[in-house]
């Protein structure tokens, strides 16, 4: 039985919040620009973070998409991606003009966000350049122990010139993968399928597949200290959204 619970289960809520937060804060702004140019938002909105950087192996796409129907032909079509010989898929130019902007709206939108004066704090912003700074060292640390989603978004594309918003942002959307990963490893290795994981209730079993989960997320967060870590935890959860 557990009797303490893990940093990572402590930490990703507040990192799926922040992250989500300012997803949404850029969704309007996103879907007028991708409609503008007769496109609607697809999987390379979803992983600006690793394609902006690289194109994207087909097993890392094919687990990032596994909760879905995992089709891409919508993208093909609009001309947003192509996929070479070896199966990786590659951002056209249009592709590259969508998902740029869709990493500048949402830094736009978390900086909007954070911007506003926090109760009995310093003014949201003042903290993000130090939470990039722990999120960067922790997506390094992390690249020993990630699967192939996490590879593929990280090192995080990061344009010259970024706003710590924008870093802290695209950071998050990164490392949101290496417990992705680790989930689908867990409930894996317990001999389910996705549509068991999604449909599996509370109980014991559960309870297994994400004590695994836990175990195989911790090692991303080691490099920190025991005092980063609750200052990354404390300062994701003091940030609006």
């Amino acid at each position: 039985m557990e009797t303490t619970v893990s940093y990572a289960r402590l930490v990703r809520p507040a990192i799926d919040r922040v992250y989500v937060g300012a997803r949404w804060g850029a969704r309007a702004r996103m879907e007028a620009f991708y409609a503008e140019r007769g496109c609607t938002l697809g999987a390379e909105n979803s992983f600006f973070s690793g394609v902006l950087a690289r194109p994207m192996p087909a097993e890392a796409l094919a687990d990032g998409l596994i909760y879905t129907s995992g089709s891409m032909d919508e993208e093909l079509e609009q001309g947003v991606v192509v996929r070479d010989t070896d199966g990786a898929w590659h951002l056209t130019d249009l592709g590259r003009e969508l998902t740029l902007f869709a990493q500048r709206a949402t830094g736009e939108a978390a900086e909007e966000l954070w911007s506003s004066a926090l109760p009995g704090v310093l003014p949201g912003l003042s903290i993000v350049p130090r939470l990039a700074d722990l999120v960067g060292r922790v997506l390094t640390h992390a690249q020993a122990t990630g699967g192939p989603v996490f590879r593929a978004m990280s090192p995080p594309y990061e344009p010259d010139g970024a706003s710590p918003s924008l870093l802290l942002v695209t950071r998050l959307g990164s490392l949101r993968h290496h417990r992705a990963d680790a989930h689908r490893a867990a409930w894996r290795a317990a001999g389910l399928t996705a549509d068991e994981i999604r449909a599996l209730p509370d109980g014991p079993e559960r309870a297994a597949v994400e004590a695994d989960t836990d175990r195989r997320d911790e090692p991303a967060y080691a490099v920190l200290t025991e005092a980063e870590r609750w200052e990354l935890l404390a300062g994701l959860a003091a940030l609006p959204n």
